[in-house]
């Protein structure tokens, strides 16, 4: 496969990395990566698929990731409709009215935003690992790590393992390059679930690839930040959501368990919910899931 198009495009004071293959008069698919990630988490062997199947791609950096640039997040605090409008910058530089949006995780709610804020934005919705954009997962989170019951009526909370995770990686030192990698492995061999084999090779080169091009690795820590500020945006109905919307969910998701898939589905009209067995947050690190994905992706994006 051919090396992309790799252009910085503006969006206000900031600039941004994109990559585009594929020829640009066919169908759009704007990847949009999760929460923290550089646009390099959507894999060759995806890009190539949906290229050969006669796709336009693009994939960037999120702002305070990668090649784009980094924010100081205490004077010019962002939230999700920034980062929304980062994408729809991405498309704007690309001269792309349109497209088939492809987010994951936070990328997802990205996609969820555009389709209620910025429908013409979307010709459809690929949503994958996703919550509802307007669910606050903080509380269940707290009462989760209290070891105390969920409330009624809402969304469960991660995995123990997820959980435990998370407080051990609080306190594990990071002062070396190399104590930074494990720690981000670590974390990705969480991420890809308990079901599933896990490439760890792969992932630890995919991570020496972030660190190596990161301007600062550390300011990907702001989407942490970002992601707790809720607005009445993020809580728009996605009822109105009017593009062809799939939602792939795996079945061992310690982040975001099976019922956030489910209940996505379920606001948005139409939609259709794929839940993939083994699955976790993260599929690209377990081996063989990337084609069975990107199958799904062509037959939604048709």
């Amino acid at each position: 496969m051919p090396a992309g198009d790799e252009t910085f495009v503006g969006s206000g004071p900031l600039r941004l990395w994109t990559q585009r293959f594929g020829d640009p008069g066919d169908p759009t698919i704007l990847l949009v990566m999760g929460t923290s990630t550089q646009g390099i988490g959507w894999p060759d062997e995806l890009l190539h698929a949906l290229v050969g199947s006669g796709r336009q791609v693009i994939r960037f950096d999120h702002r305070d990731t990668g090649r784009s640039d980094c924010v100081d997040f205490a004077a010019n605090p962002y939230a999700l409709a920034d980062l929304a409008a980062d994408a729809a910058a991405v498309l704007d530089g690309h001269g792309v009215d349109a497209a088939h949006v492809v987010g994951t995780s936070l990328g997802a709610a990205i996609g969820q935003w555009l389709a209620v804020h910025r429908a013409s934005r979307v010709r459809t919705l690929t949503a994958m690992a996703a919550t509802p954009m307007g669910n606050h997962a903080g509380p269940a989170w707290a009462r989760a790590m209290a070891g105390q019951p969920a409330a009624a009526g809402e969304l469960p909370p991660p995995t123990a393992r997820f959980l435990g995770h998370v407080t051990a990686s609080a306190a594990a030192p990071r002062t070396t390059h190399d104590e930074r990698v494990e720690a981000d492995v670590r974390t990705w061999r969480v991420l890809n679930g308990d079901v599933l084999p896990f490439d760890e090779a792969a992932a630890r080169r995919f991570v020496e690839r972030c660190h190596a091009r990161a301007g600062n690795i550390s300011a990907a820590l702001n989407h942490d930040l970002a992601g707790r500020r809720f607005a009445d945006d993020r809580r728009a109905a996605l009822s109105a959501v009017a593009a062809p919307t799939l939602v792939i969910h795996g079945s061992a998701d310690p982040l975001f368990p099976p019922a956030h898939g489910e209940a996505l589905a379920a606001q948005i009209p139409g939609a259709r919910l794929e839940v993939i067995p083994g699955m976790g947050h993260h599929p690209f690190f377990a081996p063989g899931l990337t084609p069975r994905i990107a199958d799904s992706i062509i037959r939604h994006t048709t």
